[in-house]
């Protein structure tokens, strides 16, 4: 479904990716960790176009490297970013509703649906978005994602700096994601997390990908975890 080969990318002078290789098939979860800095959401800011690339990127066979974000999205390529981007003053439901790429289209996520499967954010459906729990601010920014209806999601760091309870509901929500069929990409530094719920894992380092198998290929890959990714 997305296939990236030999993908550079630059901040000014520095060069942050440095020949990145990666795949993910159809309703496939694939895990990509590594310390901070190292380029994690650099890759996913070039696949969705907010960083300008130079390599090889194709989604369901069609290149995107070097399209507007917009049209990648329209695509089918859903991108939940570290920031929780959202419309604080606007309130939850409508903030799902902006998420709806086709009014015309009914997608597999529905606004109801959405409010059953999460009931704090249906508790605080007519309320201003700002105002949310972190917790419940990284849910409504994955939700208002899946209001698109994308065939994969890219996940940027979905649980940095939330409560254990928290990191918890996300991993679940995110397993039920792929449940259902949507393809992911997750960034992310907790190891546990990923273990728990990816098919493949990628391990990045100084720009470059550092290990690809299984999580209990990277379990047994005492050398891996203990140079890229032990504090």
């Amino acid at each position: 479904m997305l296939e990236v080969q030999d993908l550079h990318a630059y901040y000014g002078k520095s060069h942050i990716l440095q020949g990145v290789d990666l795949s993910i098939d159809a309703g496939e979860v694939v895990s990509l960790l590594g310390r901070n800095g190292v380029g994690r959401s650099t890759i996913v800011k070039a696949i969705m176009g907010e960083v300008t690339p130079r390599g090889s990127i194709k989604f369901k066979g069609h290149p995107i490297a070097g399209l507007p974000s917009y049209r990648i999205a329209r695509l089918g390529l859903g991108y939940v970013p570290e920031n929780w981007d959202f419309s604080p003053g606007l309130t939850v439901r409508q903030n799902l509703i902006l998420g709806i790429k086709d009014i015309r289209r009914p997608g597999k996520w529905q606004l109801e649906e959405m409010l059953r499967m999460f009931p704090n954010l249906a508790a605080r459906a007519d309320t201003a978005a700002g105002v949310l729990s972190s917790g419940e601010k990284q849910m409504l920014t994955i939700c208002r994602t899946l209001m698109g209806d994308p065939e994969l999601v890219m996940i940027d760091e979905p649980t940095e700096g939330l409560a254990p309870l928290i990191v918890q509901q996300v991993g679940d929500l995110i397993a039920d994601i792929a449940r259902r069929g949507v393809a992911i990409l997750l960034v992310e530094q907790k190891l546990s997390i990923a273990m728990r719920i990816s098919r493949r894992i990628y391990v990045m380092g100084h720009g470059r990908i550092v290990f690809e198998g299984p999580p209990a290929e990277l379990e047994a890959s005492h050398a891996v975890r203990r140079e890229w990714l032990e504090v």
